[in-house]
């Protein structure tokens, strides 16, 4: 496995649990190298939340956006600080103990820069090393995260500082005129931190603003990064503007910008002192030498992977982490370690079954109506990998003959393209937000009002979503009601309609969609 970030430590953690052989390379002395630079102001906007009320550990997952996963009760990131939003050293600091508590077997210092298809012909990598030794590996899983700058093709690009180097020194921005290209968190997060010293700071991109707020999906504009839009709403000289960067062109001390309008036709060229590209993160696919070089995908930014996260076209070639959100790009969790912590669960299961021969964890139940809904509820009501993975991951039912077999957190396509092996008859558990819950703003009492008052609209908010699928027929789904206070427990409400859903998807009946 390549990079000790907290996915590499998290697979890293499952594989030793299992007894399976592996080694992680490290290029830095420690683990979370990328943590050392990123976030550049050092606020992450990972949620940690010590203080829920409960003492199930499991529940406390659903507010705990940082902690990976392992047996311990006191490898917790909610025990390293209180902060709402954590300072990336202390993150450092988690990273490093969960690293030698857990013992993995981590080889620091050892970059990958290479990596070609054993020269023996029967399959397998070799990794060569910075230092020119050669490593051997029958499969290989890629968790560096991105190691590369994602800049647009806009010619004189080059005259930008880039976010990863960029000064965090606010006094070197005095009284200067800033462009910063960008409308997502790292923009806001370097404008925000230039604030209280440039005279001028024009944010821009050609799309309006996604609020994580509206759209659910927390890599959009968070809240705790959005105090410059007050600055440029009540005239203080800031701007966003809606725009597509045709050119930068430097002329002596200043860089002229020629810009166009998104809301209108017009093109106008503005002067700054300083341009500022916050446009996101890739991969570097350097490493990958002739005959295993993964297809990319999505502006080349990210390996196109199967359901497995396997490279489409390297076999035996895996991703974790950050690196798997080609596979629900801006839609669930995948990017963000509350997500793919529960991916790297998913991933071990997936390589212990198609290596190992060892069948997905199962759980034997009563092939019943009763006691199936009663086990998805208990789950729905608890299940931490279900609230965080809302849509992406979620538990199989399957019959045979008189008994049930439940499977916990299996990713939703997985089961779908038939790599899971579900069967002809199956049913699917998924907490999940109603189609079109970001179409309407959540604080707009009248239009909400509007919407829920429409039968045809599904709830807004998360709920448990049912799905029974037999082959030759479309699936048919049970969208329970949503609840203020989680709690998918009500007989009348939840149990009763799930119960009558189940006995139709048993029967080969054709419910009533929910």
């Amino acid at each position: 496995m390549i990079g000790a970030g907290p996915a590499g430590l998290q697979l890293g953690w499952f594989l030793g649990r299992a007894g399976r052989e592996y080694t992680i390379f490290e290029a830095g002395t420690a683990p979370g190298t990328f943590y050392r630079t990123f976030p550049r102001h050092r606020r992450m906007i990972s949620i940690n939340k010590p203080h829920t009320g409960w003492d199930d550990p499991e529940l406390n997952l659903r507010m705990d956006w940082n902690s990976l996963l392992s047996d311990d009760p006191d490898l917790r990131f909610t025990r390293y600080t209180d902060r709402y939003f954590p300072d990336a050293g202390d993150y450092l600091r988690y990273l490093a103990d969960y690293a030698e508590a857990c013992d993995l077997r981590i080889e620091y210092g050892t970059p990958i820069t290479h990596i070609t298809p054993a020269g023996d012909g029967d399959g397998g990598f070799t990794l060569t090393d910075g230092t020119g030794r050669e490593h051997n590996a029958r499969r290989v899983v890629v968790a560096t995260g991105f190691g590369r700058a994602h800049l647009p093709p806009i010619p004189g690009i080059e005259e930008a500082e880039g976010y990863g180097d960029m000064s965090v020194d606010r006094d070197d921005f005095t009284d200067q005129r800033i462009l910063i290209i960008g409308k997502g968190n790292s923009a806001f997060e370097t404008a925000d931190h230039l604030v209280e010293r440039a005279a001028v700071i024009h944010l821009v991109a050609p799309r309006s603003i996604n609020f994580a707020w509206r759209t659910h999906f927390i890599g959009h504009l968070r809240a705790v990064n959005n105090n410059f839009l007050d600055t440029y709403q009540l005239k203080t000289q800031n701007m966003v503007l809606d725009a597509t960067v045709d050119r930068i062109e430097r002329r002596g001390d200043e860089l002229a910008v020629t810009l166009t309008y998104s809301r209108r036709d017009r093109t106008v060229e503005l002067v700054y002192d300083r341009v500022i590209a916050c446009t996101g993160f890739a991969m570097d696919a350097s490493i990958f030498g002739p005959g295993c070089r993964p297809e990319l995908t999505i502006a080349d930014r990210f390996p196109r992977l199967t359901s497995a996260w396997e490279s489409v076209n390297v076999p035996d070639l895996y991703f974790a982490g950050t690196l798997t959100q080609s596979r629900d790009f801006k839609h669930y969790t995948s990017a963000f370690i509350h997500g793919f912590r529960y991916g790297a669960r998913a991933l071990q299961r997936i390589l212990d079954r198609r290596y190992e021969g060892v069948g997905w964890p199962e759980r034997r139940l009563p092939a019943d109506p009763g006691p199936l809904a009663d086990a998805a509820l208990a789950r729905v009501n608890r299940s931490s990998a279900l609230w965080q993975q809302y849509g992406f991951l979620c538990d199989v039912i399957m019959i045979d003959g008189g008994t049930a077999r439940y499977c916990e957190e299996v990713p939703v396509d997985h089961v779908l393209d038939g790599g899971f092996g579900a069967g002809e008859r199956f049913v699917t558990v998924t907490l999940e937000y109603g189609a079109g819950h970001d179409a309407i703003d959540p604080f707009d009492v009248a239009v909400g009002r509007d919407w829920e008052a429409d039968p045809s609209h599904e709830d807004r908010y998360l709920h448990p979503v049912v799905r029974a699928y037999e082959a030759g027929t479309p699936p048919r789904s049970l969208h329970l009601p949503e609840d203020v206070c989680n709690d998918w427990s009500g007989e009348a409400s939840h149990r009763a309609p799930l119960v009558d859903f189940l006995a139709g998807a048993m029967a080969g009946r054709q419910p009533v969609r929910g």
